[in-house]
């Protein structure tokens, strides 16, 4: 088993990120104005097609994300609650 990305080379990038994303927030060249109901659009478009595609590798791989309830085989393995216990 050998990993395409070493744990030390992902920390190092990713504190690299957070460096870089701060120094580019306290930076008034981007400090751009959002239309909210656009960012909210694209963050809904996003949540779907990743969950999409998500949702089509489990069921490829025979995964069944939802799940209705206790799976029965038979009649003789079903609880009957109107049964009194203590008879």
């Amino acid at each position: 088993f050998v990993r395409r990305l070493p744990e030390f080379k992902f920390w190092y990038q990713a504190a690299q990120a957070v460096v870089v994303a701060i120094m580019l927030t306290c930076s008034r060249m981007f400090d751009l104005p959002v239309f909210w109901p656009i960012l909210l659009a694209y963050f809904i478009l996003l949540f779907f097609m990743t969950m999409k595609n998500q949702i089509q590798h489990m069921m490829k791989h025979n995964y069944v994300p939802i799940s209705l309830g206790k799976k029965t085989y038979g009649d003789s393995t079903k609880l009957n609650v109107n049964e009194k216990s203590n008879k």
